[in-house]
């Protein structure tokens, strides 16, 4: 086990916060740490659908996005991935507040990471479950100012 050096997590966090998908849901990084990534996005008006509850593909998103990064905080740090697979349950409806991503790895391979996330309200409520199969690729890579950090500590 690895640990993960919080100047690369701020330089993610730096990143990926204001990138232009995860403005547009409002998600926001909060965490991330060897083989986990805490996710929140705070509920607007956006995020609902004609009636009146969160859309399923804001869920969707968060989990997609809370099992991605905890699976990448254990890639090499030359490396990218891509989603390829996504799973989801939904299990109990949201119309406010804020909504709580927190993903684990399972499992990564050299070419295959497997993570899950679950989404809960502000008072510990689960409200979704997911997995996603992850590919990675070393063809992708986050921008220079990421990459000039280093993503472990020695």
């Amino acid at each position: 086990m690895k640990t993960v050096n919080p100047e690369w997590v701020d330089a993610v966090r730096r990143t990926v916060n204001p990138s232009p998908y995860f403005d547009l849901q409002q998600m926001v990084i909060e965490r991330i740490a060897w083989g986990e990534a805490v996710i929140t996005i705070r509920l607007e008006r956006r995020h609902l659908q004609p009636f009146g509850v969160v859309h399923g593909g804001v869920f969707a998103s968060l989990i997609d996005a809370a099992a991605f990064w905890a699976v990448f905080s254990q890639v090499d740090p030359k490396a990218g991935m891509t989603t390829v697979d996504l799973k989801i349950n939904y299990l109990a409806p949201a119309t406010s507040g804020l909504l709580v991503g927190r993903g684990r790895s399972i499992k990564l391979g050299r070419s295959l990471g497997l993570g899950e996330a679950r989404i809960e309200n502000e008072t510990g409520r689960i409200l979704a479950h997911g997995t996603s199969t992850v590919m990675v690729h070393d063809g992708l890579s986050l921008p220079e100012a990421v990459g000039a950090v280093s993503k472990f500590l020695p």
